[in-house]
């Protein structure tokens, strides 16, 4: 055990590395949090696999991704700059008051009920499913995090060749993100309950507008 716990520390720092910087997906997710906490829960769990996967690619093909991704990284940048300027124009069209506090119903309260209630129902435990596949593909366009563990898997070479310490590796990895995620979730509930509905909109303008202005720092320099 002693000889897995030196990659499982050093998954767990890489991993705080990419996830602790606050970031426009960190606000993202805290504005989640503010509006649903389940539903952040499930944002929290797409970040962090993700991450996970990102890790695991590495630490299994990391000099090949090194090698083959940095030739076209610059028009693999202006891709990901252009899907996450849409995203931004439309998050911020729909950045109203109306929209900031959208009316969640508790799965539990249609238990047994018929007609609109079924519907109901299916639409909420449809919001954390939906939730999780709009982050993981948010997170997933950024390539600067496959890069970031490629050129750290390729850095660290022989110490994670083996089987089992690529596997304390990842989860070391996945963990360290999965925490500090579902850390962000639990704030921004707190502090959801204290904010008011303009201060929440104005929240959701900044989290979009990071987002714009994080696609105009990755599409730079132009390939």
């Amino acid at each position: 055990m002693s000889e897995l716990m030196t990659p499982a520390l050093a998954g767990a720092a890489a991993g705080l590395g990419v996830a602790m910087p606050m970031g426009a997906m960190s606000v993202l997710l805290l504005q989640e949090a503010m509006r649903h906490c389940r539903t952040a829960v499930a944002a929290a769990t797409g970040i962090a696999v993700v991450d996970l996967g990102y890790a695991a690619l590495a630490t299994a093909l990391g000099p090949w991704v090194a090698s083959h991704v940095a030739p076209v990284e610059a028009w693999v940048r202006l891709a990901s700059a252009v899907v996450l300027l849409a995203i931004a124009a439309h998050g911020l069209c729909g950045a109203r008051p109306k929209a900031a506090v959208p009316p969640v119903r508790d799965p539990g309260q249609d238990a047994g009920t018929g007609g609109t209630g079924g519907t109901t129902r299916t639409a909420a435990d449809l919001r954390p499913a939906k939730a999780f596949a709009r982050y993981v593909a948010l997170t997933a366009i950024n390539p600067t995090t496959a890069l970031y563990f490629a050129a750290l898997t390729t850095a660290q070479g022989a110490a994670l060749g083996s089987g089992p310490s690529g596997a304390a590796f990842l989860v070391g990895v996945g963990a360290a993100s999965l925490l500090w995620q579902q850390a962000l979730v639990a704030l921004g509930s707190l502090a959801g309950a204290r904010i008011s509905v303009t201060a929440r909109v104005w929240t959701f303008r900044l989290g979009y507008g990071l987002v714009a202005a994080y696609a105009l720092k990755i599409a730079l320099p132009l390939p």
